[in-house]
Protein backbone atom coordinates (compact mmCIF):
# COMPACT_ATOMS: atom_id res chain seq x y z
CA UNK A 1 0.00 0.00 0.00
CA UNK A 2 1.41 3.37 -1.01
CA UNK A 3 1.71 6.31 1.37
CA UNK A 4 -0.98 8.18 -0.56
CA UNK A 5 -3.35 5.21 -0.09
CA UNK A 6 -2.56 4.74 3.59
CA UNK A 7 -4.02 8.18 4.30
CA UNK A 8 -7.48 6.59 4.06
CA UNK A 9 -6.69 4.51 7.15
CA UNK A 10 -5.80 7.58 9.21
CA UNK A 11 -7.77 7.75 12.48
CA UNK A 12 -8.89 11.23 11.42
CA UNK A 13 -10.07 10.15 7.94
CA UNK A 14 -11.67 6.73 8.47
CA UNK A 15 -14.47 7.85 10.86
CA UNK A 16 -15.65 10.33 8.20
CA UNK A 17 -17.03 7.37 6.22
CA UNK A 18 -19.63 6.62 8.90
CA UNK A 19 -20.21 10.28 9.70
CA UNK A 20 -20.69 10.96 5.97
CA UNK A 21 -23.20 8.10 5.88
CA UNK A 22 -25.11 9.69 8.78
CA UNK A 23 -25.03 13.03 6.95
CA UNK A 24 -26.57 11.58 3.79
CA UNK A 25 -29.13 9.23 5.35
CA UNK A 26 -31.97 11.70 6.15
CA UNK A 27 -32.05 13.47 2.77
CA UNK A 28 -33.98 10.85 0.79
CA UNK A 29 -36.14 9.95 3.80
CA UNK A 30 -37.58 13.48 3.70
CA UNK A 31 -37.35 13.76 -0.09
CA UNK A 32 -37.70 11.09 -2.77
CA UNK A 33 -38.50 8.18 -0.45
CA UNK A 34 -41.17 10.16 1.38
CA UNK A 35 -42.66 11.25 -1.95
CA UNK A 36 -42.77 7.63 -3.12
CA UNK A 37 -44.55 6.62 0.09
CA UNK A 38 -47.06 9.45 -0.32
CA UNK A 39 -47.65 8.50 -3.97
CA UNK A 40 -48.32 4.85 -3.11
CA UNK A 41 -50.67 5.97 -0.31
CA UNK A 42 -52.74 7.97 -2.79
CA UNK A 43 -51.83 11.49 -1.66
CA UNK A 44 -52.83 14.17 -4.19
CA UNK A 45 -50.22 15.49 -6.60
CA UNK A 46 -50.62 19.00 -5.18
CA UNK A 47 -49.85 17.84 -1.64
CA UNK A 48 -46.90 15.79 -2.87
CA UNK A 49 -45.62 18.95 -4.54
CA UNK A 50 -45.73 20.78 -1.19
CA UNK A 51 -43.53 18.05 0.31
CA UNK A 52 -40.64 19.30 -1.82
CA UNK A 53 -40.50 22.39 0.43
CA UNK A 54 -39.34 20.19 3.31
CA UNK A 55 -35.74 20.42 2.08
CA UNK A 56 -35.60 24.23 2.48
CA UNK A 57 -33.53 23.81 5.65
CA UNK A 58 -30.58 22.53 3.63
CA UNK A 59 -30.36 25.74 1.60
CA UNK A 60 -30.83 28.05 4.60
CA UNK A 61 -28.54 26.29 7.09
CA UNK A 62 -25.98 29.12 6.99
CA UNK A 63 -28.50 31.24 8.94
CA UNK A 64 -28.03 29.26 12.17
CA UNK A 65 -24.46 28.06 11.53
CA UNK A 66 -23.09 30.83 13.83
CA UNK A 67 -24.90 29.15 16.74
CA UNK A 68 -22.88 25.99 16.11
CA UNK A 69 -19.67 28.05 16.04
CA UNK A 70 -20.49 29.98 19.21
CA UNK A 71 -22.02 27.35 21.49
CA UNK A 72 -21.13 23.78 22.41
CA UNK A 73 -22.08 21.20 25.00
CA UNK A 74 -19.96 19.98 27.95
CA UNK A 75 -19.09 16.60 26.40
CA UNK A 76 -17.41 15.19 23.26
CA UNK A 77 -15.86 18.50 22.28
CA UNK A 78 -17.03 21.54 20.38
CA UNK A 79 -18.12 19.82 17.12
CA UNK A 80 -18.83 16.21 18.06
CA UNK A 81 -21.28 17.20 20.78
CA UNK A 82 -23.50 18.86 18.16
CA UNK A 83 -23.14 15.89 15.80
CA UNK A 84 -23.94 13.36 18.53
CA UNK A 85 -27.03 15.18 19.83
CA UNK A 86 -28.47 15.77 16.37
CA UNK A 87 -27.87 12.13 15.46
CA UNK A 88 -29.78 10.90 18.51
CA UNK A 89 -32.65 13.31 17.81
CA UNK A 90 -32.63 12.29 14.14
CA UNK A 91 -32.81 8.61 15.10
CA UNK A 92 -35.87 9.29 17.25
CA UNK A 93 -37.61 11.54 14.70
CA UNK A 94 -36.98 9.26 11.72
CA UNK A 95 -38.36 6.33 13.68
CA UNK A 96 -41.35 8.47 14.74
CA UNK A 97 -42.14 9.10 11.05
CA UNK A 98 -42.83 5.38 10.81
CA UNK A 99 -45.75 5.77 13.25
CA UNK A 100 -47.78 7.76 10.72
CA UNK A 101 -49.09 7.21 7.21
CA UNK A 102 -49.18 9.97 4.57
CA UNK A 103 -52.60 8.79 3.40
CA UNK A 104 -54.23 9.42 6.79
CA UNK A 105 -51.83 11.61 8.81
CA UNK A 106 -50.01 13.71 6.25
CA UNK A 107 -49.71 16.89 8.37
CA UNK A 108 -47.98 15.36 11.44
CA UNK A 109 -45.77 13.28 9.14
CA UNK A 110 -44.80 16.37 7.13
CA UNK A 111 -44.04 18.33 10.32
CA UNK A 112 -41.81 15.51 11.53
CA UNK A 113 -40.07 15.52 8.15
CA UNK A 114 -39.46 19.29 8.48
CA UNK A 115 -37.90 18.66 11.91
CA UNK A 116 -35.77 15.85 10.47
CA UNK A 117 -34.56 18.15 7.67
CA UNK A 118 -33.70 20.90 10.19
CA UNK A 119 -31.79 18.48 12.43
CA UNK A 120 -30.06 16.96 9.42
CA UNK A 121 -28.96 20.38 8.14
CA UNK A 122 -27.64 21.18 11.64
CA UNK A 123 -25.76 17.87 11.69
CA UNK A 124 -24.26 18.82 8.31
CA UNK A 125 -23.09 22.18 9.70
CA UNK A 126 -21.31 20.49 12.62
CA UNK A 127 -19.97 17.62 10.51
CA UNK A 128 -18.50 19.92 7.86
CA UNK A 129 -16.90 22.00 10.61
CA UNK A 130 -15.55 18.89 12.34
CA UNK A 131 -14.00 17.46 9.18
CA UNK A 132 -12.48 20.87 8.42
CA UNK A 133 -11.00 21.09 11.93
CA UNK A 134 -9.78 17.50 12.39
CA UNK A 135 -7.98 16.84 9.09
CA UNK A 136 -4.37 17.72 8.50
CA UNK A 137 -3.67 19.57 5.25
CA UNK A 138 -2.35 16.41 3.56
CA UNK A 139 -5.52 14.54 4.58
CA UNK A 140 -8.11 16.99 3.23
CA UNK A 141 -8.44 15.34 -0.18
CA UNK A 142 -8.82 11.85 1.28
CA UNK A 143 -11.25 13.19 3.88
CA UNK A 144 -13.34 14.87 1.19
CA UNK A 145 -13.38 11.63 -0.83
CA UNK A 146 -14.45 9.54 2.16
CA UNK A 147 -17.20 12.02 2.99
CA UNK A 148 -18.53 11.73 -0.58
CA UNK A 149 -18.37 7.92 -0.41
CA UNK A 150 -20.28 7.75 2.90
CA UNK A 151 -22.88 10.23 1.66
CA UNK A 152 -23.44 8.31 -1.59
CA UNK A 153 -23.78 4.99 0.21
CA UNK A 154 -26.38 6.54 2.50
CA UNK A 155 -28.33 7.77 -0.53
CA UNK A 156 -28.44 4.19 -1.84
CA UNK A 157 -29.64 2.86 1.51
CA UNK A 158 -32.27 5.54 2.22
CA UNK A 159 -33.28 5.81 -1.44
CA UNK A 160 -33.26 2.64 -3.50
CA UNK A 161 -32.83 0.07 -0.71
CA UNK A 162 -35.53 1.69 1.45
CA UNK A 163 -38.05 1.44 -1.42
CA UNK A 164 -37.26 -2.25 -1.89
CA UNK A 165 -37.48 -3.00 1.85
CA UNK A 166 -40.76 -1.13 2.18
CA UNK A 167 -42.30 -2.82 -0.85
CA UNK A 168 -41.04 -6.37 -0.42
CA UNK A 169 -40.21 -6.95 3.22
CA UNK A 170 -41.04 -4.61 6.08
CA UNK A 171 -43.64 -2.08 4.97
CA UNK A 172 -43.11 1.68 5.19
CA UNK A 173 -43.40 2.13 8.93
CA UNK A 174 -40.89 -0.57 9.83
CA UNK A 175 -38.51 0.66 7.13
CA UNK A 176 -38.41 4.08 8.78
CA UNK A 177 -37.86 2.39 12.17
CA UNK A 178 -34.87 0.60 10.61
CA UNK A 179 -33.46 3.84 9.17
CA UNK A 180 -33.76 5.43 12.61
CA UNK A 181 -31.80 2.50 14.05
CA UNK A 182 -29.09 3.00 11.42
CA UNK A 183 -28.75 6.62 12.54
CA UNK A 184 -28.49 5.58 16.18
CA UNK A 185 -25.67 3.17 15.32
CA UNK A 186 -23.85 5.95 13.46
CA UNK A 187 -23.75 7.99 16.66
CA UNK A 188 -21.29 5.41 18.07
CA UNK A 189 -18.78 6.51 15.43
CA UNK A 190 -19.17 10.08 16.66
CA UNK A 191 -18.23 8.98 20.19
CA UNK A 192 -15.18 7.09 18.92
CA UNK A 193 -13.98 9.77 16.47
CA UNK A 194 -10.94 11.77 17.63
CA UNK A 195 -10.86 15.40 18.61
CA UNK A 196 -8.90 17.85 16.42
CA UNK A 197 -5.22 18.07 17.31
CA UNK A 198 -5.58 21.84 17.68
CA UNK A 199 -8.84 23.07 19.22
CA UNK A 200 -9.65 26.70 18.48
CA UNK A 201 -11.51 28.80 21.02
CA UNK A 202 -15.11 29.63 20.05
CA UNK A 203 -16.09 33.22 19.21
CA UNK A 204 -16.50 35.43 22.26
CA UNK A 205 -20.14 36.21 21.53
CA UNK A 206 -22.91 35.37 19.11
CA UNK A 207 -22.47 38.76 17.46
CA UNK A 208 -18.82 37.95 16.77
CA UNK A 209 -19.85 34.50 15.48
CA UNK A 210 -22.20 36.17 12.97
CA UNK A 211 -20.00 39.06 11.80
CA UNK A 212 -16.39 37.90 12.15
CA UNK A 213 -16.50 34.88 9.74
CA UNK A 214 -17.36 37.24 6.89
CA UNK A 215 -15.05 40.01 8.09
CA UNK A 216 -12.14 37.58 8.48
CA UNK A 217 -12.67 36.14 5.00
CA UNK A 218 -12.88 39.52 3.26
CA UNK A 219 -9.69 40.71 4.96
CA UNK A 220 -7.80 38.09 2.96
CA UNK A 221 -5.97 38.99 -0.24
CA UNK A 222 -8.07 38.24 -3.32
CA UNK A 223 -11.16 37.29 -1.29
CA UNK A 224 -13.65 38.39 -3.96
CA UNK A 225 -11.91 36.47 -6.72
CA UNK A 226 -11.78 33.35 -4.52
CA UNK A 227 -15.54 33.63 -4.02
CA UNK A 228 -15.98 34.00 -7.77
CA UNK A 229 -13.81 30.92 -8.26
CA UNK A 230 -16.13 28.93 -6.00
CA UNK A 231 -19.09 29.89 -8.20
CA UNK A 232 -17.30 29.23 -11.50
CA UNK A 233 -15.20 26.12 -10.83
CA UNK A 234 -17.93 23.52 -11.42
CA UNK A 235 -20.17 25.70 -13.59
CA UNK A 236 -19.51 23.82 -16.83
CA UNK A 237 -20.24 20.57 -15.02
CA UNK A 238 -23.46 22.07 -13.65
CA UNK A 239 -24.66 23.15 -17.10
CA UNK A 240 -23.87 19.75 -18.63
CA UNK A 241 -25.70 17.93 -15.86
CA UNK A 242 -28.73 20.22 -15.54
CA UNK A 243 -30.79 18.40 -18.18
CA UNK A 244 -28.62 15.32 -18.70
CA UNK A 245 -31.44 12.88 -17.97
CA UNK A 246 -33.80 14.74 -20.30
CA UNK A 247 -31.11 14.67 -22.99
CA UNK A 248 -30.53 10.94 -22.65
CA UNK A 249 -34.27 10.27 -22.92
CA UNK A 250 -35.36 12.83 -25.53
CA UNK A 251 -32.20 13.95 -27.26
CA UNK A 252 -30.29 10.65 -27.48
CA UNK A 253 -33.31 8.33 -27.63
CA UNK A 254 -32.61 5.92 -24.76
CA UNK A 255 -35.40 4.29 -22.74
CA UNK A 256 -36.15 5.12 -19.12
CA UNK A 257 -35.01 1.67 -18.03
CA UNK A 258 -31.68 2.05 -19.84
CA UNK A 259 -31.06 5.50 -18.42
CA UNK A 260 -32.01 4.46 -14.88
CA UNK A 261 -29.86 1.35 -14.90
CA UNK A 262 -26.78 3.06 -16.37
CA UNK A 263 -27.06 6.16 -14.18
CA UNK A 264 -27.55 4.16 -10.99
CA UNK A 265 -24.91 1.50 -11.66
CA UNK A 266 -22.21 3.12 -13.80
CA UNK A 267 -22.82 6.70 -12.67
CA UNK A 268 -22.75 5.98 -8.95
CA UNK A 269 -19.79 3.59 -9.17
CA UNK A 270 -17.78 6.04 -11.25
CA UNK A 271 -18.49 8.95 -8.87
CA UNK A 272 -17.27 6.89 -5.91
CA UNK A 273 -14.15 5.71 -7.76
CA UNK A 274 -13.47 9.25 -8.93
CA UNK A 275 -13.77 10.68 -5.42
CA UNK A 276 -11.47 8.04 -3.89
CA UNK A 277 -8.96 8.33 -6.73
CA UNK A 278 -9.08 12.11 -6.34
CA UNK A 279 -8.09 11.83 -2.70
CA UNK A 280 -5.13 9.59 -3.54
CA UNK A 281 -3.94 11.74 -6.44
CA UNK A 282 -4.27 14.97 -4.47
CA UNK A 283 -2.03 13.60 -1.74
CA UNK A 284 0.74 13.54 -4.37
CA UNK A 285 -0.08 16.51 -6.60
CA UNK A 286 -1.23 19.07 -4.06
CA UNK A 287 -4.37 21.19 -4.06
CA UNK A 288 -3.69 23.64 -6.91
CA UNK A 289 -2.44 21.12 -9.49
CA UNK A 290 -5.30 18.75 -8.65
CA UNK A 291 -7.90 21.48 -9.02
CA UNK A 292 -6.44 22.45 -12.40
CA UNK A 293 -6.10 18.94 -13.84
CA UNK A 294 -9.43 17.71 -12.47
CA UNK A 295 -11.12 20.89 -13.71
CA UNK A 296 -9.73 20.28 -17.21
CA UNK A 297 -10.94 16.68 -17.11
CA UNK A 298 -14.40 17.85 -15.99
CA UNK A 299 -14.56 20.22 -18.95
CA UNK A 300 -13.30 17.76 -21.57
CA UNK A 301 -15.60 14.98 -20.33
CA UNK A 302 -18.60 17.05 -21.49
CA UNK A 303 -17.58 16.21 -25.06
CA UNK A 304 -18.88 12.73 -24.33
CA UNK A 305 -22.43 14.04 -24.35
CA UNK A 306 -21.69 15.71 -27.70
CA UNK A 307 -20.70 12.28 -29.06
CA UNK A 308 -24.01 10.82 -27.87
CA UNK A 309 -25.88 13.72 -29.47
CA UNK A 310 -24.38 13.12 -32.94
CA UNK A 311 -24.31 9.29 -33.02
CA UNK A 312 -27.08 6.64 -32.98
CA UNK A 313 -28.12 5.47 -29.48
CA UNK A 314 -26.07 2.58 -28.16
CA UNK A 315 -26.14 1.31 -24.59
CA UNK A 316 -22.38 0.78 -24.41
CA UNK A 317 -21.60 4.29 -25.60
CA UNK A 318 -24.00 5.77 -23.04
CA UNK A 319 -22.39 3.66 -20.30
CA UNK A 320 -18.93 4.85 -21.30
CA UNK A 321 -19.97 8.53 -21.41
CA UNK A 322 -21.86 8.41 -18.11
CA UNK A 323 -18.95 6.62 -16.45
CA UNK A 324 -16.39 9.10 -17.79
CA UNK A 325 -18.46 12.16 -16.85
CA UNK A 326 -19.16 10.90 -13.32
CA UNK A 327 -15.56 9.78 -12.83
CA UNK A 328 -14.25 13.22 -13.75
CA UNK A 329 -17.01 14.87 -11.72
CA UNK A 330 -16.01 12.78 -8.69
CA UNK A 331 -12.38 13.85 -9.07
CA UNK A 332 -13.44 17.49 -9.27
CA UNK A 333 -15.79 17.19 -6.31
CA UNK A 334 -13.08 15.73 -4.06
CA UNK A 335 -10.72 18.58 -4.93
CA UNK A 336 -13.44 21.21 -4.60
CA UNK A 337 -14.57 20.02 -1.15
CA UNK A 338 -10.91 19.98 -0.09
CA UNK A 339 -10.65 23.60 -1.29
CA UNK A 340 -13.69 24.64 0.76
CA UNK A 341 -12.23 22.99 3.87
CA UNK A 342 -8.86 24.65 3.30
CA UNK A 343 -10.49 28.08 3.02
CA UNK A 344 -12.16 27.84 6.45
CA UNK A 345 -10.58 29.11 9.65
CA UNK A 346 -11.03 26.70 12.53
CA UNK A 347 -12.76 29.10 14.93
CA UNK A 348 -15.40 29.92 12.29
CA UNK A 349 -15.40 26.69 10.26
CA UNK A 350 -19.12 25.95 10.78
CA UNK A 351 -20.28 29.32 9.48
CA UNK A 352 -17.65 29.72 6.78
CA UNK A 353 -18.16 26.24 5.32
CA UNK A 354 -21.94 26.68 5.35
CA UNK A 355 -21.63 30.02 3.55
CA UNK A 356 -19.08 28.76 1.02
CA UNK A 357 -21.06 25.62 0.24
CA UNK A 358 -24.22 27.71 -0.21
CA UNK A 359 -22.28 29.99 -2.57
CA UNK A 360 -21.08 26.97 -4.53
CA UNK A 361 -24.71 26.13 -5.32
CA UNK A 362 -25.38 29.55 -6.88
CA UNK A 363 -24.15 28.55 -10.32
CA UNK A 364 -26.10 25.29 -10.34
CA UNK A 365 -29.32 26.78 -8.99
CA UNK A 366 -29.51 30.27 -10.46
CA UNK A 367 -27.46 29.97 -13.67
CA UNK A 368 -27.41 26.40 -14.97
CA UNK A 369 -31.01 25.63 -14.07
CA UNK A 370 -32.73 28.62 -15.70
CA UNK A 371 -30.32 29.11 -18.65
CA UNK A 372 -29.90 25.54 -19.88
CA UNK A 373 -33.36 25.18 -21.56
CA UNK A 374 -33.07 28.34 -23.73
CA UNK A 375 -29.48 27.45 -24.65
CA UNK A 376 -30.58 23.98 -25.78
CA UNK A 377 -33.45 25.47 -27.81
CA UNK A 378 -31.07 27.96 -29.44
CA UNK A 379 -28.05 25.75 -30.06
CA UNK A 380 -29.48 22.24 -30.14
CA UNK A 381 -28.05 19.44 -28.00
CA UNK A 382 -24.71 19.03 -29.86
CA UNK A 383 -23.96 22.77 -29.85
CA UNK A 384 -25.01 23.10 -26.23
CA UNK A 385 -22.59 20.45 -24.97
CA UNK A 386 -19.73 22.05 -26.88
CA UNK A 387 -20.57 25.37 -25.19
CA UNK A 388 -20.52 23.73 -21.73
CA UNK A 389 -16.82 22.98 -22.26
CA UNK A 390 -16.14 26.69 -22.79
CA UNK A 391 -18.34 27.62 -19.81
CA UNK A 392 -15.87 25.69 -17.65
CA UNK A 393 -12.84 27.66 -18.86
CA UNK A 394 -13.29 30.99 -16.97
CA UNK A 395 -13.11 29.13 -13.67
CA UNK A 396 -9.84 27.48 -14.70
CA UNK A 397 -8.37 30.80 -15.89
CA UNK A 398 -9.29 32.39 -12.56
CA UNK A 399 -7.79 29.39 -10.74
CA UNK A 400 -4.52 29.98 -12.60
CA UNK A 401 -4.39 33.65 -11.56
CA UNK A 402 -5.08 32.72 -7.93
CA UNK A 403 -2.58 29.83 -7.92
CA UNK A 404 -0.31 31.38 -5.29
CA UNK A 405 -3.15 31.73 -2.77
CA UNK A 406 -4.31 28.15 -3.47
CA UNK A 407 -0.78 26.73 -3.10
CA UNK A 408 -0.42 28.57 0.21
CA UNK A 409 -3.43 26.66 1.56
CA UNK A 410 -1.51 23.37 1.30
CA UNK A 411 0.94 24.56 3.96
CA UNK A 412 -1.68 26.27 6.09
CA UNK A 413 -1.30 23.81 8.89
Amino acid sequence: MTASSRVYLSPRVLPLLVLGFASGLPLALTGGTLQAWATIDGVSLQNIGFLTLIGTAYTLKFLWAPLVDRYSFPFLGRRRSWIFLTQLMLAACIAAMGLYSPGTHLLPLALLAVLVAFLSATQDIAFDAYSTDVLRSEERAAGAAVKVLGYRLAMIVSGGLALILADQWFGWGNTYFLMGAFMAVCSLATVLAPEPEVVAAPPRSLAVAVVEPLAEFFRRKGALTILLLIVLYKLGDAFAGALSTTFLLRGAGFTGTEVGAVNKVFGLAATIVGALAGGTIMARMGLYRSLMWFGLLQAVSNFGYWVLAVTPPHLYSMGAVVMLENLCGGLGTAAFVALLMALCRQEFSATQFALLSALSAVGRTYLAGPLTPPLVEWLGWPGFFVVTVFIALPGLVLLYFRRNEIRALDSDR
